[in-house]
């Protein structure tokens, strides 16, 4: 996934640094085309099971961005705002609006932004494989790679700051992943959880965050994950276990669950249930243990 590229030897890694620190060169448009290839999304981070409930939280514009809110019905901090840092699919997935408001419910403001600008991917991939088949990832990962999501998470956050906000957390799932490392590399976030995420590079974007975030990290994992698979699960236990990792490090493991499980998996699966419903619940625990709800309180 991060082989050589042909730029003048330039590893992957580095053609999505330039890419992302310099979006106005020259060379953008090629190294765009070369990082979306390069940093490819798996078959997983498009297959799914769309959940049954009603949604309870509300669409408001922050910044510009239309983003799905879920706000407590009692009382929580009102300086302290969980970021939701949605799939491919986006805010608009059932899914990912029905955990937000559940983790509204245990008492957490959380806010996920539409970073794809209503252009998630549509829902009916779900469906079949040639519907799978038929959509042009690369493209669209070129129109809304993180390079392109960044800015627009970075312009909600500025909102949230002016509106009395000082302490986050973010939780993220596949793509969001990524974007939960980024904001940690330059601390702006008090606390990180990812679930299988995608877009990692390994061990490189875990030695980073050891060395440079100040953010407790609990990674949800599982057995088959192409985008973060085993052997990066047991190098992040290398890195951060045993206590190595001062602010705090846990990583919960889903066996017999696959890539995507926590937002996007068929819940008519005894163990893909357990796994998604152990997910959530090690995150409701992670954000109560570092200061985001009232200590003691059990996960709904």
């Amino acid at each position: 996934m991060w082989e050589q590229c042909t730029i003048k030897g330039l590893t992957a890694r580095e053609v999505w640094d330039l890419t992302y620190t310099y979006p106005s060169t020259s060379l953008y448009p090629y190294l765009l085309h070369i990082q979306s290839n390069i940093m490819s999304l798996c078959e997983d981070c498009i297959k799914g099971v769309k959940h049954e409930g009603t949604p309870e939280g509300k669409w408001e514009t922050i910044a510009g961005i239309e983003s799905y809110v879920g706000t407590p019905s009692g009382e929580y901090q009102k300086d302290k705002v969980l970021l939701f840092l949605c799939d491919v699919f986006g805010p608009q997935l059932p899914n990912a609006q029905l955990l937000v408001d559940g983790f509204a419910k245990n008492g957490f403001k959380t806010v996920a932004p539409d970073l794809f600008e209503k252009d998630g991917l549509p829902f009916d991939v779900f469906d079949s494989e040639e519907k799978r088949q038929a959509f042009d990832l690369p493209t669209w990962f070129g129109r809304h790679g993180p390079h392109v999501a960044r800015p627009l998470l970075d312009k909600v956050i500025t909102a949230l700051r002016e509106q009395g906000v000082t302490t986050f957390a973010s939780t993220g799932y596949c793509y969001g992943g990524r974007l939960v490392f980024d904001l940690a590399f330059e601390n702006i976030t008090s606390a990180s959880i990812a679930s299988h995420p995608s877009l990692l590079k390994s061990p490189d974007d875990l030695e980073k965050y050891f060395s440079t975030s100040r953010a407790p990290l609990l990674l949800n994992t599982c057995t088959t994950d192409e985008q973060f698979p085993i052997p990066s699960q047991s190098q992040a236990d290398l890195i951060f276990g045993e206590g190595k990792f001062a602010p705090g490090y846990r990583r919960e493991y889903f066996d017999g669950c696959t890539h995507g499980f926590a937002v996007r998996g068929d819940l008519s699966i005894p163990q893909v249930k357990a796994g998604k419903e152990g997910a959530f619940k090690a995150a409701v625990e992670w954000l109560y243990k570092y200061g985001f709800g009232p200590e003691g309180k059990a996960s709904k």
